[in-house]
């Protein structure tokens, strides 16, 4: 069984007890988040697909932990020019563990 849900502007496929990394969440470490937009359930060769999303369909999981990734590093470069510019990001996230899936 699998869900895909959108949270943060992207969309995840995840299963139960399964961790994943998503944009950053405003909850403390071990506290219980739910994820009402699910686009589609799938159980073995059952599919429900939402229009946009599947009604009554729900995801919880647990937050792990906060962190932040890998350094990207931002090289612009024009040739001949004697000029060049380096930037670096790193995004922060929030892993969490999904429990169950609803719907």
């Amino acid at each position: 069984m699998y869900a895909v849900i959108k949270t943060g502007g992207k969309q995840y496929k995840v299963a139960p007890g399964e961790k994943l990394k998503v944009e950053t969440l405003t909850a403390d470490v071990g506290a219980t988040v739910s994820f009402d937009q699910v686009l589609m359930i799938a159980n073995g060769d059952q599919h429900k697909i939402g229009a946009p999303t599947v009604a009554g369909g729900k995801v919880t999981a647990e937050v792990v932990k906060h962190g932040r990734g890998d350094k990207i590093r931002i090289i612009k470069h024009r040739r001949r020019k004697n000029s060049h510019k380096e930037q670096g990001h790193r995004q922060n996230y929030t892993e969490v563990k999904t429990k169950e899936i609803l719907g």
